[in-house]
């Protein structure tokens, strides 16, 4: 029951496969072949059918290949309906013109194409024999042979003819065998006479040329004769299910007895062999069990003598599959493999088929004698595969399908890859997420091979979803590398990213190339050369250097000459002299290793008849031996008796030479080491000595063995960890990996700086420990570090890269440049530059300066600025002294020297007031830093900003204020019209002075309900008895004289006043000691008072420091110690007032003093309380504006 159920469910599921749309997806309908074409042989003229028949989904497609070149379809030559290739004259012409050749069809569908069976036709033809039979002499009882051999297709039948009369092909003495042999068996005399063949064919017929058999009497009476086999069997090849025909042929006295066995002992099949005439063997229908070795025995009837001829039989069978592909469904970014096994003899050579066209092994599809493996599978792979077995005799195709499943949430492909090129052997890839489901990627792989020729190894290399870029090392110079990327989530992998070129930088030429060393005169030498492989050049060869010298004297000669040239003639040498040469290669990166020296001999001065240096050529077979093959040189006419050739590996001493005979052009020389250099030389000698010789170098290449490509690599070092020990050392530790073999192990470094571009400066170390102290780095650099494990001649790859930096190292020289400026009167600015060295790091800078008073006592006054920092402002300098300036720079590591002493005069102040401002230490004066004046861009911007906004806001509450406070008006007015006495005596009291020596400007204390506006508001000056003047003036000019002195009374009435301040109300006064002449221009700085040090420092002689930044501009940060320090406090002005507050009089203008001593000052009304909060969020009360 179970084989019928299993019968219906498979005619259910091909029911459902019909008849369902998906059909094509679940179970595809696969493309196979009703008819294949098969060989044909026709005459020329006739008209041939070449069968093909294909079924599968329909529309099936069906076109025609002659050699693997599509058919033209013509008159002559067209498809039928049903696919199959009609021919209707079939022409034989020379060239492609002819209709011979190899013929398939192939068939395609949607889901992909085949290719069917190769069909050779050929065109019947018979040519010209190329054995004729010859005339023989035999005498009477004996035996006789003729043959004859011709070329035709088909195979001719060849028959004799006696005296042109046809001879039978089988009697009791006369045997025809089918290869075109008569033997003749106990010939008589009537035996005598012509024969000749004739060849038959269905194209034509041929005859041979005639032979004439004599027949001599035989000698009475006949003496006994050993057994001789005078025509034994030959090697034979035949193909499956044809004859095989072994001829034995011996004569003897008396007549031998012929018989058959094999060497194998093993019988001979009595069903399919059997004797044809006398003692010729024939294996018809013979099959595989039917090869080996055939042994014909003629005996001497009645003794042991007997001699033995043997034969090989080989049976050709055409490919049959022992196992075939099956089809497969596989995800993307998987990996098929199909499988394919065919027997045949001679083996069958497989080749992979894709939708009929021949699949090329690169980085992702490999083949494996009959494997074949699709690795990062895509959706192009998806299609119709085909095994073709094909050998001399037959080919035989199997067909598998793969599909390759999609799914529907992949992400997109990696975007916008690009490679840079590093170094000569390492290039910087990076690319962009995926533009769609980039969050579900959990790895990208990293796919990168040669861009340049076939069978490339595809290399890959997967690393996290953490970073979209990856350095890939460890590959050729100057080689052109391909890269792609995919991105991998849990449900699959995406399309690969698109392909990217990028080439490694040349680098320094590995070796140098092998000389071939040839005199052809006493005095001259030929240097030849090949070029350096690609793989050894690492770059175009722009140059070789060719050094040269005797044996016996140390100067050298060199020549360089262009990278185009592969030889050299040297002239004018001396005679019988030993001369050593050498050669190195270049690149544009540099020039390579020089060669060991190679030594040649010149000829002796009286050798004019010795043979000349024959034309050596050197060949590596494997890596022991080497075949070397010579000839004469066209010009050489010197008799030669034989050769000598001498060898030896590299600096070991010659051995000796190998006597050849004169006819060897060859020798092979084996025993040799793998990867070791050998010199050889070769000469021709005769009689009169030994002639020129012929030297040149070879090396062996290494072994590569059975255990070198089963056995993995080790896995490499894991657990990089570097430290910097000092600014030319960092250590190195790693772990071994974990595996069971206890053999020495070794490890190898790479150190390099990170961003090299000559992989020739690459640092390689040799330890056998798990750590390292890496010496002579370079300070302050960042290396790459990476270790690589070597255990029973493997080698692991090289572990992650890690990467550290070396201290810098202390600062060998001073900074350059240095200069002192002298700024002000009592201010100096101090610059310089970095150290001129490399890699040099400056944390801060140390600055020494000093009087040369203070300098004999051994002061110096010291100032440190950051290292990013280049100048320093030294302030509180004493008129008229010199001054001593020197400069340091320093590292964590240390100090450096100091540079020279730059000297600084500075000039004595002949202003007695200047004098006495700086002298005076009770002046107290707001501080202003030299970087107040110079202000960056970003700044003076926000500055802009900030008043413009005010400005604005101002402008609305003045408004404000004009629309609602015109009863508040006409009180202010009032108010001003009593104050107008008190006024005008406080002005003619200033005037009657013509200076103002103190005054003070007081700012009382404020509630928190209440501000003063130091930015601007209406245009009314007040005091604390109200307005000053009327609020129709735009503004108002306050004078102000030197020499007004304070009385007791006034300062009780300022406090008076002071106390008796109300909201929106401003008192002023003014407390600083001014010097100042009406005749002096009056200055800011004199007006402000000079800058004070921010530092802290005192300002005694000798020990004072300044605040300077080292910069001219400030940040916000010092724009805010500006406006809120304690030593910041803002310039502000008073009006004293000169009479108590009852005194009533008319109001008087204040007097004008000169208009060089006039300061103008604008003190902004503060009205209601709105308006005063409003203003007060943006300044502070120490902020009043200048």
């Amino acid at each position: 029951m179970a084989p019928v159920k299993r019968k219906l469910y498979q005619r259910l599921l091909l029911f459902f496969c019909v008849l369902l749309p998906i059909s094509g997806v679940l179970c595809f309908s696969e493309l196979f072949f009703v008819k294949e074409p098969r060989d044909v042989t026709v005459m020329r003229k006739e008209a041939v059918i070449l069968d093909c028949q294909a079924r599968g989904e329909a529309p099936v497609d069906v076109r025609w290949l002659k050699n693997g070149v599509k058919v033209v379809e013509n008159e002559r030559m067209y498809l039928l309906s049903n696919g199959s290739l009609y021919i209707s004259e079939v022409e034989s012409r020379r060239g492609d013109k002819s209709d011979e050749g190899f013929y398939q069809c192939l068939a395609q569908n949607k889901y992909g194409a085949i290719l069917s069976q190769k069909a050779r036709l050929t065109i019947a033809s018979i040519s010209s024999f190329t054995i004729q039979p010859t005339p023989i002499v035999v005498t009477e009882g004996s035996v006789a042979r003729f043959s004859c051999k011709i070329s035709a297709h088909p195979p001719p039948i060849i028959t004799w003819e006696f005296n042109r009369v046809t001879l039978p092909l089988t009697t009791e003495r006369i045997t025809v065998l089918p290869s075109g042999i008569l033997q003749i068996h106990g010939v008589q005399r009537s035996d005598a006479g012509s024969y000749r063949c004739i060849a038959t064919n269905i194209s034509s017929r041929r005859r041979s040329t005639e032979a004439t058999l004599t027949v001599t009497p035989a000698p009475s009476p006949q003496l006994p004769q050993r057994p001789r086999i005078i025509a034994g069997p030959q090697n034979i090849s035949v193909s499956l299910h044809q004859s095989a025909i072994l001829e034995c042929m011996a004569t003897g006295n008396p007549r031998p007895i012929i018989s058959w066995s094999r060497a194998d002992s093993k019988s001979i099949d009595v069903y399919n062999t059997r004797v044809l005439g006398n003692g010729n063997l024939i294996i018809t229908d013979i099959k595989p069990q039917h090869g080996g070795v055939y042994m014909c025995r003629a005996t001497t009837p009645g003794t042991r003598n007997y001699t033995v001829a043997s034969a090989n039989v080989t049976v050709l069978a055409p490919p049959s599959l022992v196992e075939w592909p099956e089809s497969l469904t596989r995800p993307r970014a998987g990996t098929a493999r199909f499988v394919c096994q065919a027997d045949g003899v001679p083996t069958p050579q497989i080749t992979w088929l894709k939708n009929g066209e021949k699949v090329h092994s690169n980085g992702r599809i490999k083949m494996y004698n009959s494997k074949l493996v699709i690795n990062q599978i895509i959706p192009e792979d998806d299609a119709i595969y085909q095994c073709q077995a094909e050998n001399e005799h037959g080919s035989v195709l199997s067909v598998a399908r793969l599909i390759v499943v999609m799914s529907e949430d992949r992400p997109s492909a990696p975007r916008n890859i690009r490679a840079d090129t590093v170094s000569s052997s390492a290039i910087l890839l990076a690319w962009e997420r995926p533009l769609y489901n980039s969050d579900k990627v959990i790895a990208y792989s990293v796919h990168y091979m040669k861009a340049e020729g076939l069978n490339n190894e595809e290399y890959q290399v997967v690393i996290g979803n953490d970073t979209t870029r990856y350095i890939i090392d460890d590959l050729e110079p100057a080689r052109n590398y391909t890269f792609y990327v995919v991105a991998y989530m849990p449900m699959g992998a995406s399309r690969m990213s698109d392909n990217v070129f990028q080439y490694t930088l040349e680098d320094v030429p590995l070796r140098a190339p092998e000389l071939s060393l040839t005199s052809h005169s006493p005095t001259d030498m030929t240097v030849s050369w090949q070029p350096l492989p690609d793989k050894l050049s690492r770059g175009r060869v722009s140059g070789y250097r060719l050094s040269y010298r005797t044996s016996s004297e140390s100067t050298v000669s060199q020549i360089e000459l262009p990278g185009e040239k592969t030889q050299h003639h040297l002239e004018n040498l001396q005679p019988d002299t030993i001369y050593l040469l050498r050669i190195a290669a270049a690149t544009s990166v540099g020039w390579g290793e020089q060669s060991a020296w190679a030594s040649h001999r010149t000829p002796k001065a009286s050798s004019a008849r010795v043979p000349l240096a024959p034309e050596l050529h050197l060949e590596p077979l494997n890596c022991t031996t080497i075949l070397a093959r010579w000839q004469l040189a066209p010009r050489n006419s010197a008799s030669v008796q034989g050769f000598k050739l001498f060898y030896h590996e590299e600096s070991q001493s010659e051995s000796a030479p190998v006597q050849l005979r004169a006819s060897d052009y060859t020798h092979t020389i084996g025993g040799l080491d793998p990867r070791k250099k050998y010199h050889v030389k070769l000469l021709a000698y005769n009689a009169v000595g030994d002639g020129y010789q012929a030297d040149q170098t070879i090396s062996t290449p290494g072994c590569v063995s059975v255990r070198d490509r089963l056995v993995p690599p080790p896995p490499p070092p894991h657990n990089v960890y570097a430290k910097t020990n000092s600014s030319t050392a960092v250590f190195l530790h790693w772990g071994r990996p974990a595996f069971t073999s206890s053999h020495a192990v070794n490890y190898t470094i790479r150190c390099n700086p990170v961003g090299l571009q000559n992989a020739s400066l690459v640092l390689y170390l040799q330890t056998n420990e798990q750590s390292l102290l890496v010496h002579d780095l370079e300070p302050n650099t960042r290396y790459e570090f990476a270790v690589r494990l070597h255990i029973d001649q493997l080698s692991s790859p090289w572990s992650p890269v890690v990467y550290q930096s070396t201290f810098p190292k202390a600062p060998s020289r001073p900074p350059s440049s240095v200069k002192v400026t002298l700024i002000e009167e009592d201010a100096a600015l101090v610059s310089w530059k970095l150290p001129d060295e490399p890699n040099v790091a400056v944390t801060h800078y140390t600055i020494l300066y000093a009087s040369k008073n203070a300098w004999l006592a051994g002061e110096w006054q010291v100032l440190q600025r950051e290292g990013s920092i280049t100048m320093a402002l030294l302030e509180n300098l004493k008129p008229g002294l010199v001054y001593l300036v020197k400069v340091s720079a320093s590292n964590d590591m240390g100090d450096g020297p100091f540079s020279h002493t730059v000297e600084m005069m500075v000039q004595a102040d002949r202003s007695s007031g200047h004098n006495l401002l700086h002298s005076h230490g009770s002046t107290r004066s707001t501080a202003f830093p030299d970087g107040f004046y110079h202000l960056d861009q970003k700044s003076m911007t926000g500055i802009s900003v900030g008043v413009c906004i005010a400005f604005i806001c101002i402008i609305i509450c003045a408004f404000i204020i004009v629309c609602r406070g015109k009863n508040r008006k006409l009180s202010a007015v009032k108010s001003y019209r009593q104050g107008v006495n008190t006024s005008a005596a406080a002005a003619g009291h200033l005037g009657s002075e013509g200076a103002v020596e103190h005054a003070d400007v007081t700012v009382p204390m404020m509630s928190q309900s209440h501000f003063i506006d130091a930015k601007g508001g209406t245009n009314l000056i007040i005091n604390s008895l109200g307005p000053v003047q009327p609020s129709t003036e735009k503004k108002r000019k306050w004078l102000f004289s030197s020499n007004v002195k304070k009385n007791s009374k006034t300062m009780q009435n300022m406090r008076h006043n002071t106390a008796s301040y109300q909201p929106c109300s401003t008192v002023l006064t003014f407390e600083e000691d001014l010097s100042i002449s009406p005749n002096q221009p009056c200055t800011l700085q004199a007006l402000l008072g000079h800058p004070i040090d921010i530092e802290g420092s005192s300002n005694s002689e000798g020990s004072h420091e300044t605040g300077d930044s080292g910069r001219y501009s400030h940040d916000e940060t010092e724009l805010t110690n500006l406006s809120s320090g304690s030593c910041s406090r803002p310039l502000s002005l008073m009006v004293e007032d000169s009479g108590d507050s009852e005194s009533n009089g008319p109001p008087e203008e204040p007097s004008e003093l000169s208009e060089e001593s006039q300061t103008d000052l604008k003190v902004k009304d503060f009205v209601d309380d709105g308006c005063c909060r409003h203003e007060a969020q943006s300044c502070s009360p120490s902020a009043l504006s200048v």
